[in-house]
């Protein structure tokens, strides 16, 4: 109990200073649009709203598929990153870390977490290209709507 704690808690800090490292400046003004948010759409969108952008047959079945290919692949990467970040929290665990190793070791979780970024970018481009301008027109009024409530 108490090592899973310990773990939990080593964990945790991992994960904090990863996101630090990866966080922009804090400004004091609106944060930037997102322009990959904006102009992509995320599968929970698309499948919320199929009746009112008229996503055929055809569109739904091709997207299901994208979709559940994509979870299985998003399911096996987050195995693989538990696993890295297993033998990464061993290390740190140390009284002296061995730097190179360490270094090594966060380059192996960066590499899935690189891949798990290259996989929601390709389900959401494919996404994308699977609909038609006038769907796409409706997708962005229908989130626009939903943003400014």
């Amino acid at each position: 109990m108490k090592a899973r704690a310990l773990y939990l808690c080593a964990l945790a800090s991992l994960l904090a200073l990863l996101g630090l490292l990866a966080a922009k400046p804090v400004r004091a003004q609106q944060p930037d649009p997102d322009p990959m948010g904006q102009n992509l759409f995320a599968p929970e969108l698309v499948m919320q709203h199929q009746e009112a952008i008229g996503l055929s047959d055809e569109q739904r079945t091709y997207l299901k598929s994208e979709i559940r290919d994509a979870q299985l692949k998003f399911t096996e990467a987050q195995f693989k990153l538990q696993d890295e970040m297993e033998k990464m929290v061993a290390l740190v665990k140390q009284p002296h870390i061995e730097e190179k190793d360490a270094l090594a070791q966060l380059e192996k979780v960066l590499a899935i977490e690189r891949e798990v970024k290259r996989l929601q970018v390709t389900l959401l481009v494919r996404i994308k290209n699977k609909l038609t301008p006038e769907q796409q027109a409706k997708l962005a009024a229908i989130r626009g709507n939903s943003n400014s409530k």
